[in-house]
């Protein structure tokens, strides 16, 4: 007995009960819907989707060579493509994620049209393309079924048993594009509550893990951008908590935080921490400000001062009214963000850093592992980053460390074409094509992901097709680097109608009219020239 099988027999017996007013319902034809529409619910998915996460965390735990990865994506039909493309190169979507960008959300998604990435979009943007993802891979669930189920008919039609059997097992094995989702809060829009009341949304529609960053809300900037403003650790964790109420009220008991801290590019306070006693949460924050002595008698009217071990601190306090950090404190501010958030409810973490440099986050990850001993992170494969640039210069850098002899390199101007054929170009692209594994193996890291890899390829695609189509080549353009690699490189959208969900519908009008169906795949549907 199969899953299958068994859903026909139980239809099958619920047709005899209603009698002959059903006799128009064929058990099979409702097999295969309930098949093709395994999740009824975004909770179903967060549920389902929340169980993969903890299991790869548990895996990774015991063996850092199982990192799991993602692309981020700003619409459902990029996010369907990808989990396609996966399951037809690498026969499995197992440990591959979708990421949703907060910026991406913001440059693509919101009404106002492109914004910077400063959290001033749409909130409900966020659970909306969380809930057209999921529409988007559980289509691509049916049609797949729906290929298969159509299959089946022939073989049967054919007498071919061996096919059958086959095909049947395909059927009863068939494993879902639905994958778990990182969904970015940014830094939670608002209040505790306003994150809490976002977060179950997000949930709602389907997320499974919610990334939060320790940035000021109303402040909120791009990771990989100046003017970055950090909040004290107790405003932090109550947003962290808020997520966690969420996800239990929902009943998704193992969902999961990921603790983001900008503290490393932030170099801004909009509070001072309140403190209770020396050496708590509030006084270790205020100990990395910029401070400067001074005597009761100095003050002025309006000044703020702190007092510690008997003297007066004086914050040095901008026209912004933001109180800045000592310079170099960076990395210990984040070792000290990432620690408190494991503490209080946090799952994993995610660093935010200027470079990809696998030694630099090791370094951090090392001080939180003598607290934290299965601290693990998701890290940014930043397109913020220049990577060509940067691993060259490390490969040189390296080289010069081993007492090579690199005279013939300019290292400001590594990025140059000229050097695409030297051997530290080569080095260099060794490191990048090894990143993942090395910073997964030496730096905690769980998950890597590309930010926003699809807006990059969609400007690039565009870009090719646009150069050639309005060019000389015309339509030898869309027909050369299109279409013509579409039907021999197997990608599924050529056939666009029965992307769309054509053939689906031709079944479905079978199911419900018999012979009286007017379908559209017939023998001048023009896609049967593919």
């Amino acid at each position: 007995m199969t899953a299958y099988t068994d859903a026909i027999q139980a239809i099958t017996a619920l047709k005899e009960q209603n009698g002959s007013a059903w006799d128009a319902v064929n058990p099979e034809y409702v097999a295969r819907m309930r098949l093709q529409n395994r999740f009824q619910t975004g909770l179903e998915i967060a549920q389902y989707t929340a169980d993969i996460m903890r299991r790869d965390m548990a895996e990774y735990d015991a063996d850092s060579s199982v990192y799991t990865q993602s692309l981020g994506v700003w619409h459902g039909f990029i996010g369907q493509q990808k989990l396609i493309s996966i399951k037809k190169h690498l026969k499995s979507t197992n440990k591959r994620y979708l990421y949703l960008s907060g910026w991406m959300v913001a440059a693509l998604r919101s009404e106002f049209g492109p914004l910077p990435d400063q959290s001033m979009h749409e909130k409900t943007a966020v659970p909306a393309l969380i809930a057209e993802l999921y529409t988007f891979l559980r289509q691509a669930d049916t049609r797949e079924l729906d290929l298969l189920f159509s299959k089946l008919d022939d073989a049967r039609a054919a007498g071919d048993e061996t096919a059958v059997e086959f095909i049947q097992s395909q059927i009863d094995n068939h494993e879902t594009h639905v994958v778990p989702i990182i969904a970015d809060i940014d830094a939670g829009f608002g209040n505790p509550e306003a994150t809490y009341l976002l977060a179950k949304k997000m949930i709602e529609a389907g997320a499974c893990a919610i990334q939060i960053e320790n940035q000021v809300s109303d402040e909120k900037q791009c990771g990989h951008q100046d003017g970055k403003v950090t909040v004290p650790h107790e405003d932090f964790l109550a947003k962290i908590n808020a997520v966690r109420y969420a996800f239990l009220e929902l009943g998704i008991d193992n969902g999961v935080i990921v603790a983001r801290t900008d503290s490393l590019g932030a170099g801004l306070t909009q509070k001072i921490a309140v403190s209770q006693t020396p050496g708590d949460l509030g006084d270790q924050y205020n100990a990395f400000l910029d401070v400067e002595e001074i005597d009761a008698a100095d003050l002025s009217d309006g000044d703020v001062v702190i007092r510690r071990e008997g003297k007066l601190l004086r914050p040095k306090r901008l026209a912004s009214n933001l109180y800045q950090f000592r310079s170099g404190t960076g990395e210990a501010r984040c070792v000290l963000d990432c620690i408190t958030s494991l503490q209080n409810g946090a799952d994993l973490l995610w660093i935010e850093t200027e470079k990809p440099h696998v030694a630099q986050i090791a370094g951090m990850v090392d001080e939180i592992r003598k607290v934290i001993p299965n601290a693990k992170l998701v890290y940014n494969n930043s397109p913020s980053f220049n990577w060509t640039l940067n691993f060259r210069q490390q490969a040189y850098d390296a080289l010069v460390e081993q007492g090579a002899d690199v005279s013939s390199y300019e290292r400001s101007e590594l990025m140059n074409v000229s050097y695409d054929d030297t051997e530290l170009a080569r080095i260099a692209d060794e490191m990048i094509r090894s990143f993942q594994k090395d910073g997964s193996a030496r730096a905690g890291i769980f998950h890597h992901l590309i930010t926003l890899p699809t807006y990059h390829t969609a400007a690039l695609s565009t870009d090719d097709l646009a150069k050639g189509y309005f060019g000389d080549e015309g339509m030898l353009a869309y027909v050369k680097g299109v279409q013509r690699r579409e039907i021999r490189e197997g990608i599924a959208t050529v056939k666009h109608q029965n992307m769309a969900g054509s053939d689906i519908g031709d079944n479905h009008k079978e199911y419900f009219a018999g012979d009286a169906a007017l379908k559209a795949g017939g023998a001048h549907n023009t896609m049967n020239q593919f």
